[in-house]
């Protein structure tokens, strides 16, 4: 049991890690590890400066603890500090995923599902190269606080991603699809997203034609539309970028338009997924963020501290890569609400334009890029052939003005690779995803 000194505002943060990682190319293993380590993030603050440190020896907490406090001077009225008011207060054990937990699953188990990808694979004449990687992870936090808080939750995700080199003489294309679940047995492993991605590839690299750079209507698939919104807006939306900045304060004004009308988007960590954060890296219990609604600025993402300087509620998204780190202010699951027209109808209306499917990367504040993995173009309201295309951009403000149709279906994406990076904290798990979302006018090049 921790023992928390008068005077001061302190947190702990312990987390047990465990992961796998497989990974096999054209067949042969190349990577077969899993690994679990524990480790523990100490803070004290004193009501004018927070001390830190950080340990993987978890028997040494305490002495860790007290040597902050010894390196700290007791202010008595801390907890009338802002931050320190901000910090909820709660007692609970969240563990959704133990019982079903992929440590349990058979090493074999995982294997068998890459293997039975190989089949599909191997028979297309086209890939010359492909890796498939099964990668899992089940993370258990425990939180103490000196206001009283004890938490207990877990974290799960797993699943595959399978990457392809296509050639047809010297052209070439790379491919990829990935697929998760919460749960090893909600996994799809019958091979059909693969044997979708080998065909899908062959049809690009056979038949893609360039672009003529210019402006076009633009469709993005609910899986761009969500790194769109986490690219575009997500990032925007992190308070601790304005703090300190009155101009930004008064740039950022909530009831501010800065959308069409049809536009909402939210971030939430309560869903499971690679988003899933239920309790933030300060104890604070996820809730549904509305950035923007109905075309309107209505919210941000807070830690204590911003909540606290700009008058406004936490959000429990103040997260931490892992116990190397403070926690910062990041996004969890950032999601474009559907709207009300069908996929069709939002492609009918379009007589030359381009459909984007995938993409491989994306970027943006101000301006924003889409690197786009696979697009189409779209004729006379259908889509038609593939398209190679090596960006799409815009100013960020201009295009969420320019959203002129939300498909009634929406999709949220969940991931096993790679994670949003800010500062020096990369990969941190996150989840997005949206409507099929309909840009009147984009620059395509």
């Amino acid at each position: 049991m921790l023992k928390f000194r008068q005077g001061f505002y302190a947190d702990v943060r312990v987390e047990d890690r465990y992961t796998t990682s497989i990974r096999y190319r054209d067949g042969s293993l190349e990577e077969n590890r899993s690994s679990s380590v524990a480790g523990a993030f100490i803070r004290v603050f004193d009501g004018k400066m927070w001390y830190y440190a950080s340990t993987y020896r978890l028997d040494e907490l305490q002495k860790k603890l007290d040597e902050l406090y010894d390196a700290a001077t007791p202010d008595f009225s801390v907890y009338a500090h802002p931050a320190v008011q901000k910090f909820q207060v709660h007692d609970k054990c969240l563990l959704r995923f133990a019982d079903d937990c992929v440590r349990h699953v058979p090493e074999e188990d995982k294997h068998a599902l890459l293997k039975g990808m190989f089949g599909v694979l191997g028979a297309n004449k086209y890939i010359k190269t492909y890796t498939a990687t099964y990668i899992d992870k089940y993370n258990v936090y425990e939180f103490w606080s000196s206001k009283g808080s004890h938490i207990k939750h877990d974290f799960q995700i797993c699943g595959a991603f399978v990457s392809a080199s296509f050639a047809d003489g010297q052209n070439t294309f790379d491919h990829a699809c990935s697929f998760s679940a919460p749960f090893f047995g909600g996994l799809n492993a019958d091979g059909e997203k693969v044997k979708a991605m080998a065909d899908e590839g062959t049809d690009y690299l056979l038949n893609a034609v360039p672009v003529t750079p210019g402006v076009y209507p633009v469709v993005l698939s609910p899986k761009v539309a969500g790194v769109f919104a986490h690219e575009s807006f997500g990032h925007k939306s992190e308070a601790d970028f304005m703090l300190g900045d009155e101009t930004m304060k008064r740039e950022w004004t909530i009831g501010k338009k800065v959308g069409a009308d049809m536009l909402t988007i939210t971030d939430g960590g309560g869903e499971p997924g690679s988003g899933y954060v239920p309790y933030d890296d300060e104890g604070t219990k996820a809730g549904k963020v509305y950035l923007i609604k109905n075309g309107v600025l209505a919210g941000r993402l807070h830690s204590a501290a911003t909540a606290a300087d700009l008058g406004e509620q936490v959000t429990g998204n103040a997260r931490a890569v892992s116990c190397g780190f403070e926690p910062i202010v990041r996004m969890t699951n950032t999601v474009i609400e559907p709207g009300r027209q069908s996929v069709d109808e939002l492609f009918s209306g379009i007589e030359h334009g381009y459909f984007i499917k995938d993409y491989k990367q994306g970027s943006g504040m101000s301006t924003f890029t889409i690197a786009p993995s696979l697009a189409y173009e779209i004729v006379d309201g259908k889509i038609g052939r593939p398209a190679k295309i090596a960006v799409v951009t815009g100013n960020v403000f201009e295009t969420l003005n320019l959203i002129d149709g939300l498909s009634d279906r929406c999709e949220q994406f969940s991931f096993v690779t790679g994670g949003c990076g800010k500062m020096e904290q990369w990969p941190l798990s996150v989840g997005f995803g949206g409507p099929y979302v309909r840009i009147s006018a984009m620059r395509v090049g």
